[in-house]
């Protein structure tokens, strides 16, 4: 089941996981005095799942439309109920679920301005307001990320302190930050609220940071994932520790944790140099919306001046091996036009309510871009490697507007955005769960979130309502409609992950004896199961967590709510603002 619930209007459909097949199995619909509201039967099994679970079977009740808690019922030959679910408006359903994921931004706030919250979280890593920039460094290794030299100092001191951690560890990377600044800024904009708001301008100040624009000068990332016997240092992944006890170490240069007090500070390039375009484009997206959503005219202004700046740093030509993250193992992105598509529209948007006389040219250079991308092969769905149907659904409003020039027609745009949908459609018709995602692959919850946010914004833009099905459809999966039967969401539904490998959540004592919980985080979901083959043991000095599902595990795929299991259980900040454009869009 969706544990969150189902809107009014909107399908609802459940799964019957079973041994055998019982097509025709009839079920009920009670509500919350135990009164039947709906009676139905299963139909054909949609496939088999595992060696034990054969049958998975389909339950719809999209005809149980009136607002309550419900649960469904099979009796006699089979005997299984429901965790309780709710039919409510959208709006009540889905808003507070904008502000849990809004409550994990504020869980992964570093520097002073960090909240408190469910973890108690304190101040971290005030030694990066006064941070060493090093030169590019280089990495080796089956897995690419492996240091094959030491760090090399170039410069600074540069303040980046603030931000968002990216994941379960502590690294900031301006690529990622970037993505999830454009989704929260969109829900903003679209109709957000103050906690939104506070949130989305925490991550821009430090986006404002990570772009020097008098030097051109863009930092893409603040520490080092991974150590180096050879070099004799550690990296942020090597320590299992709460963040603001690296603020607490003694250490000089050459100390095995020097860099992990004295965080490394990695440019995207030289100063002045052309930047990589998916970082362009990104970063030029979330400062246009900054202008968008600003109130004062002239920090309006001055962001909207940050976006043009590196939107024309952008390096368009002989682009070469994208710069996401050191290594580029970690997130291997091979589109950019995307980016740039979105950066574009975007300060057009800005530029059009600030009356800028350059939005003509920029959304001129949307279309460009748009029109290149639909051409091109790189092509994915919404996730942080994809932003193109976030660019096409603000595109459209664009061209509706008109363009002087344009290169792509609105039809086209629009297309483009079905491709995407259709992709899941035909994937989803294969499979019992009738999830749209690879889930042997990684960002399974991601790209299910991203599914349901774009059907939406389909349908915004078109009034088509062809997709919704198929959009709440990957939403159900994502908060529990899955073999597992849990929610992708810490804190969310009936049964959701105990166990996020996320070290300030791990380590966060709860002085009632208890367990503080990360609420609103997005996981990863089911992986490939040869991604689980070496786990390893518990990191030293984290407390053992593990809650294993195994006996759901199945074609290829395995969900394993444990510390160690990152491949399912990491929770990311992409992940998140992909849940809560979700949300939003949904509210």
């Amino acid at each position: 089941m969706d544990q969150v619930g189902y809107a009014t209007g909107e399908a609802k459909v459940g799964y019957l996981l079973g041994t055998q097949a019982v097509s025709g199995a009839p079920f009920t619909v009670v509500d919350s005095g135990g009164r039947t509201v709906h009676s139905g039967k299963v139909g054909a099994s949609l496939g088999s799942w595992n060696s034990k679970y054969k049958a998975v079977h389909q339950v719809d009740f999209s005809k149980v439309d009136k607002a309550g808690t419900y649960q469904v019922k099979f009796a006699g030959k089979i005997t299984a109920q429901s965790p309780s679910f709710k039919v409510d408006s959208a709006g009540a359903l889905f808003q507070p679920l904008v502000q849990a994921t809004t409550e994990f931004f504020q869980a992964q706030r570093d520097g002073r301005n960090v909240i408190p919250g469910r973890l108690d979280r304190k101040q971290a890593h005030l030694t990066d307001a006064k941070a060493t920039v090093y030169a590019e460094p280089k990495f080796k290794g089956d897995g690419g990320d492996v240091p094959a030299e030491p760090l090399k100092p170039v410069g600074g001191p540069v303040d980046v302190e603030g931000g968002w951690f990216d994941a379960g560890d502590f690294v900031k990377f301006t690529s990622n930050t970037a993505y999830s600044l454009a989704e929260l800024g969109y829900v903003q904009r679209t109709g957000g609220n103050a906690q939104l708001l506070a949130e989305f301008k925490h991550g821009l100040d430090w986006l404002d940071k990570a772009w020097d624009a008098n030097s051109r000068t863009l930092y893409a990332q603040v520490g080092i994932g991974t150590g180096s016997e050879e070099f004799g240092f550690l990296g942020d992944h090597d320590v299992w520790r709460l963040p603001e006890a690296d603020d607490q170490l003694t250490v000089k240069p050459g100390d095995e944790q020097y860099f992990i007090k004295y965080r490394p500070v990695f440019p995207a390039g030289p100063a002045g140099s052309p930047v990589s375009p998916n970082l362009a484009g990104r970063v030029a997206a979330a400062f246009a919306l900054g202008a968008q959503v600003e109130q004062d005219p002239q920090r309006a202004k001055r962001y909207l001046e940050e976006a043009a700046s590196i939107f024309a740093a952008a390096k368009t030509t002989s682009v070469g091996e994208l710069v996401t993250a050191f290594p580029h193992a970690y997130y291997p992105e091979s589109s950019w036009l995307d980016d740039m598509e979105l950066g574009a529209a975007q300060l057009a948007l800005a530029g059009r309510k600030l009356g800028d006389a350059r939005s003509a040219t920029w959304a001129k250079q949307a279309t460009q871009w748009a029109k290149q991308y639909i051409a091109s092969t790189a092509k994915d769905t919404l996730n942080l490697y994809d932003t193109s149907a976030l660019a096409h659904a603000e595109l459209v409003g664009l061209l509706r507007q008109g363009i002087p020039g344009a290169q792509v027609t609105e039809k086209q745009v629009i297309d483009d955005l079905k491709r995407q949908l259709n992709s899941g459609v035909q994937r989803a018709s294969g499979s019992p769960f009738r999830t749209g995602v690879e889930i042997t692959s990684f960002d399974a919850a991601s790209k299910s979130f991203g599914f349901a946010a774009t059907a939406r914004l389909y349908r915004a833009v078109t009034g088509d309502k062809s997709y919704d099905a198929f959009g709440v459809q990957q939403r159900n999966f994502a908060l529990g409609s899955n073999a597992w039967g849990i929610s992708l969401v810490v804190g969310v539904g009936a049964t959701n992950p105990k166990c996020p490998h996320h070290q300030a959540a791990n380590l966060a004592g709860d002085p009632n004896g208890g367990k503080r919980v990360l609420y609103g985080a997005v996981i990863n979901g089911p992986n490939g199961a040869e991604n689980f083959a070496d786990l390893g043991e518990m990191p030293p000095g984290a407390i053992p967590c593990s809650n294993s599902l195994t006996a759901f595990d199945g074609q290829g795929s395995r969900f394993f709510d444990d510390l160690r299991s990152w491949p399912s259980s990491e929770p990311a900040i992409d992940f998140t603002s992909t849940a809560l454009l979700a949300f939003g869009v949904s509210r």
